[in-house]
């Protein structure tokens, strides 16, 4: 009897050293080699179910990818409190604010916040990886994977925004899910182009659109010379400066403007969150200069949805680009209504139509004419 008390004894005095041991020292995971956006090479996890996303847009791909709850913390810009906001993403995921905090807003990441996350990511991913921490020096101090993701753009760099997606999709096992976004989007962009492309020229107004957001809002004189709802729809921006590469928001001068004086105006509405000297509404409603253009003479002036907004929103883009095929080409969108449109675009991408909310928060002015006499400031 005694005996078998001390055998007892010591098989579970090593049992318990064998778990002490495996709690020091866990079972390193099974890891795949991928290669990132940057060239790099990196192994993650063969199984990942835990991730963060740093930088402009990186959570945005994982809502895309129906994975948001794969998210085990948020940057401080999902924290915010604002009664603008353009993100549907973050609309229709309101429980992502409630994610624990790892860092600052473009990709401006804390090391000790990460590694005191619990649980523990398994991968960051990083988009804009040229902003904010360095990505190798954030892998050296969290001991964590990073995945550098160029976030791309529906026009020229399409390609980086689809191998993104794609990258993200094999590392998460949502590969169908992100093939399933690619094709979404390239076959709104085809009969966005279907319904433009034959267009006489002479059946083409001018236009312009104005109060681009480029970190903040601006006025009417900021614009986009390669405006992606305008390309997809052939549109003859006045603004448009002979290369389709141009995705900057650039400043087009007033005398420019006055010069050009396109046929329909549009207005990002991101503009009305600044106060009036960088509100593009006011100007034109105001300004003796701009009050002889023919677009505010006849009002043909038109709202659209914000969608420079922690950089570009893809959704947002395909949306307006609608509208302005409705104004511009109302016969060949005669079966588009265009904010029914954006909440089916919208219900795809984020799992919610957030269409009313959005347009709630600019003032009810998204995907109307508006009359500029009737604006109270």
């Amino acid at each position: 009897m005694k005996k078998f008390f001390v055998s007892s004894l010591v098989v579970c005095v090593v049992a318990l050293s064998l778990v002490f041991a495996g709690a020091a020292f866990p079972i390193e995971e099974e890891t795949v080699r991928i290669v990132d956006a940057w060239g790099r090479r990196v192994d993650v996890p063969s199984k990942v179910e835990r991730v963060i996303c740093s930088g402009p847009g990186c959570l945005r791909y994982l809502v895309y990818l129906n994975a948001q709850d794969f998210a085990v913390g948020v940057d401080s810009i999902e924290k915010r409190k604002s009664r603008f906001d353009s993100r549907p993403y973050a609309i229709a995921h309101p429980e992502l604010k409630d994610k624990p905090l790892f860092g600052e807003f473009r990709g401006f990441d804390n090391p000790e916040l990460i590694l005191s996350l619990d649980p523990a990511p398994q991968v960051i991913f990083k988009t804009y990886a040229n902003m904010g921490y360095d990505p190798d020096e954030l892998q050296a101090k969290t001991g964590i994977p990073v995945v550098v993701l160029n976030y791309g753009h529906l026009v020229a760099k399409r390609k980086d925004m689809e191998r993104s997606l794609m990258l993200m999709g094999k590392i998460l096992g949502k590969e169908e899910r992100a093939e399933e976004v690619i094709d979404f989007f390239n076959g709104l962009i085809e009969d966005l182009g279907m319904r433009t492309e034959d267009m006489p020229d002479d059946k083409r107004p001018s236009c312009y659109v104005g109060g681009i957001a480029y970190k903040g809002p601006h006025g009417v004189t900021s614009t986009e010379p390669n405006y992606p709802p305008f390309y997809f729809t052939d549109a003859v921006n006045v603004a448009f400066c002979g290369s389709s590469q141009n995705q900057r928001q650039v400043v087009f001068s007033r005398e420019n403007l006055l010069s050009a004086d396109p046929d329909k105006i549009f207005i990002d509405l991101s503009t009305t969150q600044g106060d009036r000297s960088k509100n593009a509404l006011y100007q034109l409603a105001n300004d003796p200069e701009y009050k002889i253009l023919s677009a505010v003479k006849k009002n043909e002036v038109y709202g659209l949805l914000p969608y420079n907004w922690y950089t570009q929103n893809h959704g947002s883009i395909l949306a307006n680009a609608y509208y302005v095929g409705k104004i511009l080409y109302p016969e060949r969108f005669k079966d588009i209504d265009p904010m029914k449109k954006a909440d089916e675009i919208y219900t795809f991408l984020v799992g919610k139509a957030v269409f009313e909310n959005m347009d709630e928060s600019f003032g009810n002015l998204a995907f109307r004419r508006i009359n500029l006499n009737e604006i109270e400031w």
